[in-house]
């Protein structure tokens, strides 16, 4: 390996000894002490303050006082676009001599150290200050403020809501350190402070004016389902979606758009004058006055379905203009429906006019005026006798109420229903939705009543069991049911018989039971309450112990004869729940020729 070789002498020559600058030792060393004394006393990683001596595209050159300047990147100074030469800056010493002997200085570093001292003053004494807007994140934008990336929330950029938050990248603004949070070394600061403070003598001057019917220029600040928030100049003032227009209005989005002008009237406000109602609708004049003179009840007009309701349709026919067709006046019949049955929104309709208050701006319309009301030939058309075909619409207790056609609905009384079964409750003989057959018995059109019967289609039985059950005939029956201690009996032809309790008695002194079939002798017949009162006892009390029966000869006797026609009655019943009129006739003509 090579080795250093000084030349040789000069390890031994005294250079102090050269006096190439005309100075000797000593005096070179009291210039070099007035030097010193000349320069800055420097100490590392603590900040100070320099002067900018120059300014070019990449570097900032700054004389801290130093033997040696400081350069600084420019983009530290990004900030502060006003710089210039001349301006005193905080620097913070890195290094005073890296391996080159080059200084190391930063300003970012010491606008970092004293940063957080200054925005706790500035948090304490309400100082406006000056940031730079660096970029957008969620919910607002970065600022640097004192070399601290502040939070500027979007909420506190402006009074009025932000939409584009980029155009403000790039630009410096002022503005309020309103929180600091030690712990996570959060800032956060706000712009609109600054706005509020100087519209609060605007707004003061704004609300001691305000006055009831004023008219006043606004702007659209806000838009919402419920109506529109309108900026008066540092007061808000809200126009429900109701005052928006005398039409009906879906969302005030369909007649107002953000930072439009409008002219708007104070309607209302409170005692601190803090809720301010305005309106717009009230700028013009109200349709209702300007309604056609002309209209009157019973005129026809044409309108469209705005709102509907389970009780009507409102019907505009004229912006701001409606009028209300309840259900009931949408059909002649009298069935409980909803209006969504016969209409919908956006319908044209023809109405006739039935009220209209010009004063209290309200009008009932109609549409079933329209068409021919069912009761004006109803004398012609269901005349009493008649007989049609129904549908059964509902029940109550005492009946089934039947519609004959739109419009006309009758009662079938639960005994007009069946001539022989006993009946409870209308709906054990039929159900909603049945067709029915039905006689005309009653008409009231001053009440649009009509009273309908069933049972009258056939021929009433009773009219034959007068003979089949004269009082003394004897009959085999069953007892089927005690009630009240007396027998309910089966007897023939479905024919229900009742059985006092001292009538049940039985020859050997023992009372008969439920299901227990004897011979019973009419005791009373009663046609009109269609009772038949029976005894068992009577039988052998006088010896007469033996049902009625037809005699042995070619001739059968009249009650034989009465016998067989009911058995046909019986028969037919049970075939048809309508029965057959003519083969009823027939039978009954027979039985008055057999007597």
């Amino acid at each position: 390996m090579a080795k250093n070789i000084e030349p040789q002498g000069t390890a031994d020559f005294d250079w102090e000894a050269l006096q190439l600058d005309g100075y000797n030792q000593v005096e070179r060393s009291e210039l070099g002490d007035r030097y010193e004394k000349t320069l800055t006393s420097i100490i590392e990683k603590e900040v100070i303050q320099g002067t900018v001596v120059m300014i070019n595209k990449k570097e900032v050159i700054i004389n801290i006082g130093y033997k040696s300047e400081g350069v600084v990147a420019a983009n530290e100074f990004r900030y502060n676009a006003d710089l210039k030469v001349g301006d005193s800056v905080d620097i913070y010493v890195d290094c005073l001599e890296d391996k080159t002997g080059q200084l190391i200085v930063s300003h970012r570093t010491a606008r970092m150290h004293s940063a957080w001292i200054r925005v706790n003053d500035v948090l304490r004494t309400g100082e406006i200050i000056t940031g730079y807007v660096k970029c957008r994140t969620k919910g607002g934008l970065i600022v640097d403020v004192f070399g601290i990336e502040a939070f500027l929330p979007g909420s506190q950029i402006d009074v009025k809501p932000i939409r584009d938050y980029d155009v403000y990248v790039g630009k410096n603004m002022e503005f309020k350190v309103v929180k600091i949070n030690e712990e996570f070394r959060n800032v956060v600061v706000s712009h609109k402070a600054l706005i509020e403070a100087e519209l609060e003598e605007q707004k003061k001057q704004i609300i001691s004016g305000l006055e009831k019917g004023q008219v006043l220029e606004g702007v659209v600040k806000n838009i919402t389902s419920y109506g529109v928030f309108i900026d008066l100049g540092g007061v808000d003032g809200l126009i429900h979606i109701t005052d928006l227009s005398w039409g009906r209005v879906t969302h005030p989005e369909e007649m107002l758009e953000l930072d439009q002008k409008i002219n708007v009237v104070i309607l209302d406000f409170d005692d601190d004058k803090k809720r301010i109602a305005l309106g717009l609708k009230q700028l013009q004049p109200h349709p209702w006055d300007s309604l056609n003179t002309d209209l009157q009840v019973g005129d026809k007009i044409t309108g469209k379905v705005v709102v509907m309701a389970d009780y009507g349709a409102f019907i505009e026919i004229a912006a701001g203009v409606e009028g209300l067709i309840h259900v009931s006046e949408m059909s002649w019949s009298q069935h409980l429906r909803s209006a969504q049955d016969f209409l919908k929104i956006g319908d044209s309709v023809e109405a006739i006019v039935l009220t209209l208050d010009r004063e209290e701006r309200k009008m009932s319309l109609g549409i079933k005026q329209l068409m021919p009301d069912p009761w004006n030939d109803i004398e012609i058309k269901y005349a009493v006798g008649t007989r049609h075909s129904a549908k059964v619409r509902n029940f109550t207790n005492f009946g089934v109420f039947v519609e004959l056609e739109e419009g006309v609905d009758g009662l079938i009384h639960i005994s007009d229903l069946s001539w022989q079964k006993k009946i409870k409750h209308p709906s054990e003989f039929c159900k909603v939705g049945d067709a029915m057959e039905v006689l005309v018995l009653e008409i009231d059109r001053d009440n649009r009543r009509i009273s309908l019967g069933h049972k009258q289609l056939e021929e009433n039985p009773w009219d034959v069991f007068v003979n089949t059950f004269a009082e003394g005939s004897v009959h085999s029956g069953t007892i089927i049911d005690m009630k009240d201690k007396s027998g309910i009996v089966s007897l023939p032809y479905g024919v229900e018989g009742i059985c006092p309790s001292k009538h049940l008695r039985k020859e050997d002194g023992s009372n008969a039971k439920v299901e227990e079939t004897l011979d019973f002798k009419v005791i009373e017949f009663n046609k009109d309450a269609k009772k038949i009162v029976l005894s068992h006892t009577r039988l052998f009390e006088e010896g007469e112990n033996k049902p009625t029966a037809p005699s042995k000869g070619g001739k059968k006797t009249a009650a034989s004869s009465t016998d067989n026609a009911v058995k046909a009655i019986n028969q037919s019943a049970e075939k048809s729940t309508l029965g057959d009129l003519d083969a009823l006739a027939d039978l009954k003509e027979k039985m008055e020729r057999g007597e």
